[in-house]
């Protein structure tokens, strides 16, 4: 019943900004940490960021340090992705993720949403 929407991909340029969004349902996630994954064809998903949600505590792949922004709305429910200087291997479907705090992996996933980012 948890549930994980993304929103707010498309196709910009380099340079370009864009801002993702996960509404996320189903449950109170005052104990979960939320994450951002992204998926290529040919490569295996990689992480990108994620925010406890009560601490508000942010982690970053190296690759995005700088340049992405994660952030929750408590109030919403939801969870954002800043993108800033977006570069064209940035292009990827972006997923919004969900784990309990104790947990390695995410028990809960969105459906996605697309990013293209052109040279």
């Amino acid at each position: 019943q948890v549930q994980l929407v993304e929103s707010g991909g498309g196709l910009v340029q380099a340079g370009g900004s864009l801002r993702l969004s996960c509404a996320a349902s189903g449950r109170t996630f005052s104990d979960y940490v939320m994450g951002w994954f992204r998926q290529t064809p040919g490569k295996e998903r990689e992480f990108v960021a994620s925010i406890f949600w009560t601490s508000g505590s942010t982690d970053y792949v190296d690759s995005v340090k700088g340049r992405f922004t994660i952030s929750r709305d408590n109030a919403k429910n939801t969870v954002a992705l800043q993108m800033n200087s977006l570069k064209p291997e940035d292009t990827a479907i972006y997923y919004c993720a969900a784990r309990f705090w104790v947990n390695t992996k995410y028990d809960y996933w969105g459906q996605g949403t697309q990013v293209t980012v052109s040279s």
